[in-house]
C-alpha cells in the first residue's frame, strides 16, 4: 500500500506582527494563494489543505480553490493546528508549509517528504541549507543547526554552532518546513517541554529532549518568510511589482 502524504498549509488572520499577512495581494494574488500554488506543484503530496480559524482566510482560499479545514481558535502553535486538520486524514506523513513563504520551492518539500517515505523508522524530518553570508551566523533570528554523519539533527541554536576553534567550519541554518509521521505529531505537543526548548525558544528541541531523532535533509532553497511588513517588500522585489495591501 502507498504511503499517503498530506500537506497542510496552516493560516491564522491574527499574526502578532502583521496581521492579515496571508490575505495581502502580492504580484495580483493573495500570499497564501502563492503558496497554495506552488505546494501543489510538489510531486509527492497526495492531498493539501489549508487549516484556518478564521472565515476570512477560509473565504479567500476556497475562492482561488483550496481545500480548507477550519480549527479551533486557541492554538498556541501552528504545529498544533496541522495536527488537528490532519487527525481526521488517512495520510500516513503530513508536511507542515508555511503560510507566509510564497516563494516555496515544491522541491524543497519533496526532499522533506522523501526522508519519511523512505524510512519508516524515522518520525520527523526537517531542512537545512549552508550559510553564505557571514553576518547569518551570529544573527539569533537565524537558527543553525548541526547534523550527525547520519544524517540527524544533533542541536538547534540561536547562537553559532559548531564553535570554529580551529577555522574552516562550515555553518548550516535551519529551514522551517517540517514533515512528520502522523502518530507521531498528534502525540507532539503532549511531550514535556525540556529546558533547552524553554532556553533557545525552538519548539523543535522538544522532539530532540525526547529522544525521538530529526533527519535533516540539505537543501538550496532560501526560505523567505513574510514576517512583517518591511519582509513583504523584500519578497515583492523579487516578484518584481509593488506590494498592495487589500
Amino acid at each position: 500500500m502507498p504511503v499517503s502524504v498530506l500537506g497542510v498549509i496552516p493560516a491564522r488572520f491574527q499574526s502578532t506582527r502583521f496581521p492579515g499577512k496571508a490575505l495581502v495581494s502580492l504580484a495580483g494574488k493573495p500570499i497564501l494563494q502563492h503558496v497554495w500554488e506552488r505546494a501543489r506543484q510538489a510531486r509527492y503530496l497526495d492531498e493539501l489543505l489549508v487549516a484556518t480559524d478564521d472565515e476570512r482566510i477560509a473565504r479567500c482560499a476556497r475562492g482561488f480553490g483550496a481545500t480548507v479545514r477550519m480549527t479551533r481558535p486557541d492554538h498556541p502553535s501552528g504545529t498544533d493546528r496541522v495536527a488537528e486538520a490532519a487527525s481526521a486524514s488517512p495520510a500516513r506523513i503530513v508536511v507542515n508549509i508555511q503560510g507566509d513563504e510564497p516563494l516555496i520551492d515544491p522541491s524543497a518539500i519533496d526532499a522533506a517528504a522523501l526522508c519519511l517515505i523512505g524510512n519508516a523508522s524515522l518520525p520527523m524530518a526537517t531542512l537545512k541549507k549552508r550559510i553564505v553570508f557571514a553576518d547569518e551566523i551570529t544573527n539569533p533570528n537565524v537558527v543553525k543547526v548541526v547534523t550527525g554523519l547520519n544524517g540527524d539533527a544533533l542541536y538547534f541554536s540561536r547562537n553559532p554552532i559548531p564553535y570554529d576553534r580551529a577555522g574552516g567550519a562550515v555553518y548550516y541554518k535551519h529551514i522551517g518546513l517540517y514533515v512528520y509521521r502522523k502518530e507521531f505529531l498528534l502525540r507532539y505537543s503532549s511531550l514535556p517541554v525540556g529546558p533547552l526548548e524553554k532556553a533557545e525558544c525552538l519548539e523543535q528541541l522538544r522532539a530532540l529532549e525526547n529522544g525521538y531523532p530529526i533527519r535533516v535533509e540539505e537543501t538550496e532553497y532560501e526560505s523567505l518568510g513574510v514576517d512583517t511588513p518591511e519582509d513583504l517588500e523584500t519578497v515583492a522585489r523579487l516578484f518584481q511589482t509593488p506590494a498592495v495591501k487589500d
